[in-house]
């Protein structure tokens, strides 16, 4: 860092401290002075060499948590005490350490009440100690703030961090010492700190751990300040002359360099400047004289941390701003993502009945094929759900049409049966490994054999094993017996198209709760509430298909349709006009023009032999083959619409009791607390996450408004 002629301006720097209590630090990097090191390295007393605040000695508590020492120029002198709550303290510690606040007016009334303060805030923050022997904490995220106002103060804020140690003792464990250093890496680590690396004179620099933690964090050293202390207690002239190189660079260097100071003394309390001065004067002797004047001393030390605070805090601020700006955005962001609170009865049903709400709208515009309202219907096949069933359905009616009978009517050539399910339906293995509570319901196998081309022997068999006592006719209950025979596959063919529609609509649910119900947690709650009397309703949709296939292949045939007798009477038409073709002859009418073209004429005594002349058995074979025909056409074209009207649109789409009806307002109104608590209640964590995003958005936007 260059060296700035200029400090930044004081109100720079007061907006930082206000930032700093606002504890803005625990979400972006402030700008910050922060001394580190051993317990015996002299630290404590260093920062009252720079501060002038007269820390008792074998005071060894103030070192059990973090100590902010701010000089700022105010029109009255006086020496105000606070604490500052850690990152992480609850809102009822928060608010007992901000009630805390003393008010001494010089630094001799700050010594000779310090130790009562002390006691005072170690109290306040939980800190056991002798006097306060019950409480929970060895160490503090707390911060004892320490301001010292007055008219010929300047600005400057140095943060001490509890001294590293390596033994325990009898109150202190392994992971108070772990604690500590984590501690000081979470204070080291920001590219906005400069590290003062306090280090004892009387002890090799380069076994010193401070240095080493400073330059995990600060690789280039262009951050980190060492300052050398204790130089009195160097007796070897060759002990001196290392500490001297370390100065002047010539070993382990930094760029911000070395700095050597000479700590106040246990009996220098209330000494002055001048007495101060006297006790420097070792600066002056040999081989201390050799170092630059602007490395030496506690004044030219206090000069230089104000002004790499000021470097820093010019560096940062232009920045705060937006950086702010954009974490309060990013923490709306994540707050709106976790939706509204649900911490109350009424605001748990308000989420439900939303999400309800919003199911339903996805119901009806995927009932009407309103897919333009929402682009989710164009990301997701699944939401297309009447498109899927009408495809399906067409499906079903073609295949019912082609080989739904068990013996072909007429002679045809075999067509190939239509894949049903198409690109859409999944194999039914992979169904259930994905929706295994379909197991049981909807059926797994399927059955697409061809008609037969036997139906005359197969009506002459059925006929010799259905006669009774009848003069050259059949009784009803040979036709019902041969409808029920040619309508056998019905029932499955009908089970695997409901169980197609059930597994659309089973998929449209699923896709469309987790569009109206983002949160996954809740969806999980919600489908087991829901889920017994989602699978009875499909239940009814194939049941009542059932019954359809019951009511059509059990009772006996009737039908009231005219198609039936047109259809019976087209039949015997063509069997006679297919007896006479070959008696017909072609004929030219008398008188009629050359040019018309000739006409089929079938004589008298051929129309009578060709109807007469034909055994018992042939007419009753042919005469029931016919009505059998006319009346399947009837029956099979009834029942599929019926299949449609009543089992699929009525029962499983559109009706009263639809499934899809069923996750609706009406539903989450029904709720009794318990269950309203267990479906939607917010899991603690996320309760937590919306506190902790609430008060991060609140303390950002008080810190917007001080870097305005």
């Amino acid at each position: 860092m260059e060296p700035s002629a200029a400090l930044t301006s004081p109100s720079r720097l007061r907006k930082i401290d206000i930032l700093r209590e606002k504890n803005i630090g625990q979400y972006l990097p402030l700008p910050q002075l922060v001394a580190v090191g051993d317990q015996s390295s002299g630290k404590s007393s260093l920062l009252e060499s720079i501060t002038g605040i007269p820390f008792p000695h074998g005071q060894e508590l103030c070192t059990r948590y973090a100590t902010q020492i701010t000089h700022r120029r105010d029109e009255f002198q006086r020496i105000d005490v606070s604490i500052i709550p850690g990152p992480h303290a609850s809102p009822e510690h928060c608010k007992l350490l901000k009630s805390y606040h003393r008010q001494v007016p010089t630094d001799n009334h700050l010594f000779s009440e310090f130790p009562t303060i002390l006691n005072e805030v170690n109290a306040a923050m939980g800190i056991r100690t002798k006097t306060n022997p019950a409480g929970p904490h060895t160490f503090s995220e707390d911060v004892l703030k320490i301001e010292k106002c007055g008219p010929n103060e300047d600005y400057l804020t140095v943060i001490d961090v509890p001294g590293i140690f390596r033994a325990t003792a009898e109150d202190i464990t392994a992971k108070d010492r772990d604690l500590v250093k984590n501690m000081v890496k979470r204070y080291i680590k920001d590219d906005r700190t400069i590290v003062l690396a306090v280090l004892p004179s009387n002890v090799d620099a380069a076994t010193q751990e401070i240095l080493e933690l400073a330059k995990e964090y600060d690789k280039t050293g262009d951050r980190t300040l060492g300052v050398l202390t204790k130089p009195d207690s160097l007796q070897e002239r060759s002990q001196k002359l290392s500490v001297c190189n370390l100065v002047l660079g010539k070993r382990m260097p930094l760029t911000l360099g070395y700095y050597i100071v000479r700590n106040r003394g246990g009996d220098d309390n209330g000494a002055t400047d001048v007495d101060f001065s006297e006790r420097e004067r070792m600066f002056m002797d040999d081989p201390w004289s050799t170092l630059p004047r602007e490395r030496v001393g506690v004044v030219a030390l206090r000069a230089r941390l104000q002004e790499l605070l000021g470097q820093i805090t010019d560096r940062a601020f232009p920045k705060l701003l937006s950086e702010t700006r954009n974490l309060y955005k990013a923490a709306e962001r994540d707050l709106f993502a976790l939706g509204a609170s649900r911490h109350t009865e009424r605001q748990q049903q308000a989420y439900l009945m939303r999400a309800a709400s919003k199911f339903q709208e996805f119901v009806r515009d995927a009932l009407a094929a309103n897919y333009s309202y929402d682009e989710a219907f164009g990301e997701s096949n699944e939401l297309r759900l009447i498109t899927t069933i009408v495809n399906l359905t067409a499906d079903f009616s073609r295949d019912f049409d082609s080989i739904s009978h068990s013996h072909r009517f007429k002679p045809a050539k075999a067509a190939k049966p239509h894949d049903w399910a198409g690109d859409y339906v999944m194999m039914m293995s992979s169904v259930l490994a994905e929706y295994p509570e379909l197991e049981g319901l909807i059926v797994t196998d399927r059955k697409n054999d061809q008609p037969t081309d036997d139906i005359m022997e197969w009506i002459g068999q059925m006929r010799l094993g259905s006669r009774g006592v009848e003069l050259g006719t059949f009784g009803p209950a040979m036709l019902a017996s041969a409808f029920r025979e040619q309508s056998q596959k019905w029932r499955a063919m009908t089970e695997q198209y409901i169980s197609n529609v059930i597994l659309a609509v089973h998929q449209f649910f699923h896709k469309a709760l987790e569009l109206a119900c983002p949160d996954a947690r809740t969806r999980e709650r919600l489908k087991p509430s829901i889920m017994d009397e989602l699978l009875e309703r499909y239940n009814e949709g194939m049941n009542h298909a059932r019954m359809l296939v019951a009511v059509e292949r059990v009772k006996r045939p009737y039908t009231l349709s005219e198609m039936f007798n047109r259809n019976l009477q087209t039949s015997r038409g063509h069997r006679v006009a297919a007896a006479l073709a070959p008696k017909a002859r072609n004929e030219w009418t008398k008188g009629g023009s050359s040019h018309e073209a000739p006409k089929l004429v079938v004589e008298y005594k051929d129309i009578e032999t060709a109807i007469t002349n034909r055994s018992n058995e042939a007419y009753e074979k042919e005469d029931i083959h016919d009505i059998l025909e006319a009346y399947y056409n009837v029956a099979r074209k009834r029942f599929v619409d019926n299949v449609w009207h009543q089992a699929v649109d009525h029962v499983l789409l559109s009706g009263p009791t639809s499934p899809l009806g069923l996750f609706s307002e009406q539903w989450v109104i029904q709720l009794d607390r318990k269950k309203l608590e267990m479906v939607a209640g917010e899991p603690l964590g996320v309760t937590e996450r919306r506190e902790a995003l609430s008060k991060r958005m609140l303390d950002l936007k008080e810190a917007m408004n001080v870097l305005r």
